[in-house]
C-alpha cells in the first residue's frame, strides 16, 4: 500500500466541525511568545515529534517502534514537535489516511543534525544572500524547515510560529534507522482532548496535553533559519516577540 501524502506541512484545512467556542478570558487575550522558536516534549535525551498516518503504516510502526516495509523512504516526510499544530493538519486524528496519530520519541542529537543540515523552505530576504543561493541550498540539504502558525485547543491560529521539519534522502534514512527511541500510539489522546474541547472542558483538555516548552537550543542551530531578530528573541531576549490579540474565529484557517 502507498503512503498517502499527507506528509506536507501545509494544504487544505481540517473539515473539523466545532461548535461556537466561548469567547477567552481576558488573561487569555494576550500572549507574548518570540515568533520564531521550537516549543516541544523533551527530556536532556529526546525531543517527541508527532506524525498522522493511515491505520496500514501508523499501527505496526507503533507496535514494532520503527517503520514497516511499505514506508516509503524515497519520499520526504514531515515532524512536528507541536500536538496541537499536528491535531490541526490531521484533523484530531478523524482526516483520511491520518486517523493514527504517533509521537515519535527520538534522539535530540538526531534532531538538531537535521536542523543543522536543513534549509528554508521558501526563500527569505535577509536569511539568504539572494534566491539561487536558497535555490542551490533547497537542492542539497537533506532536510527543510517551514515555520507555520501555532495553534490553540480551539485549533485557531496564533500570532506565533510552530516548527515543522521535513526529512529526505539521508535525513529519512537516519529518522528511520538511528534517531527513533520509542513510538506510541496517540489516537486516543488526540480524540479525548477533542471532546474535553467540544464540551467546553478546557481545563481538563489542557491537563492532558503534552507539557512543551522552549527547546534549549545549541548557540547558532537556528540562526540559518530564521531572520536575526528571531534569533535574538529565540535566545531569551525580547526581539521578535510578539504581544498581540488572539485570533476569536473558531474555523481554523489555512496557514
Amino acid at each position: 500500500m502507498e503512503e498517502p501524502s499527507v506528509e506536507e506541512p501545509s494544504g487544505a484545512e481540517p473539515t473539523v466541525n466545532e461548535p461556537p467556542v466561548e469567547e477567552p478570558s481576558a488573561e487569555e487575550l494576550f500572549t507574548e511568545e518570540p515568533a520564531y522558536r521550537i516549543r516541544a516534549f523533551h527530556t536532556d535525551r529526546t525531543v517527541t515529534v508527532y506524525q498522522a498516518y493511515p491505520p496500514a503504516i501508523g499501527l505496526p510502526t507503533a507496535r514494532d517502534g520503527r517503520f514497516p516495509a511499505s514506508w516509503k523512504r524515497e519520499r520526504m516526510t514531515w515532524i512536528k514537535p507541536s500536538f496541537l499544530w499536528m491535531m490541526y493538519r490531521s484533523g484530531w486524528g478523524t482526516k483520511e489516511g491520518q486517523e493514527t496519530v504517533l509521537a515519535v520519541e527520538i534522539t535530540r542529537e538526531g534532531f538538531e543534525w537535521a536542523l543543522r543540515h536543513a534549509c528554508l523552505s521558501h526563500y527569505e530576504q535577509g536569511v539568504h544572500a539572494d534566491r539561487p543561493t536558497w535555490q542551490r541550498q533547497s537542492g542539497e540539504s537533506p532536510a527543510r524547515v517551514q515555520w507555520d502558525p501555532e495553534r490553540d485547543p480551539h485549533l485557531r491560529r496564533l500570532p506565533y510560529r510552530s516548527l515543522q521539519l521535513g526529512l529526505s534522502g539521508e535525513a529519512v534514512r537516519r529518522y528511520a534507522d538511528e534517531w527513533i527511541v520509542s513510538v506510541r500510539d496517540v489516537t486516543p489522546l488526540a480524540h479525548r482532548v477533542r471532546d474535553l474541547v467540544r464540551a467546553g472542558d478546557l481545563e481538563a483538555a489542557r491537563r492532558l496535553l503534552p507539557r512543551e516548552e522552549p527547546y534549549a537550543e545549541p548557540a547558532g542551530l537556528l540562526d540559518h533559519l530564521r531572520a536575526q531578530g528571531a534569533a535574538e528573541a529565540g535566545e531569551g531576549g525580547a526581539a521578535g516577540a510578539v504581544t498581540t490579540e488572539k485570533l476569536k474565529s473558531p474555523v481554523p484557517s489555512t496557514p
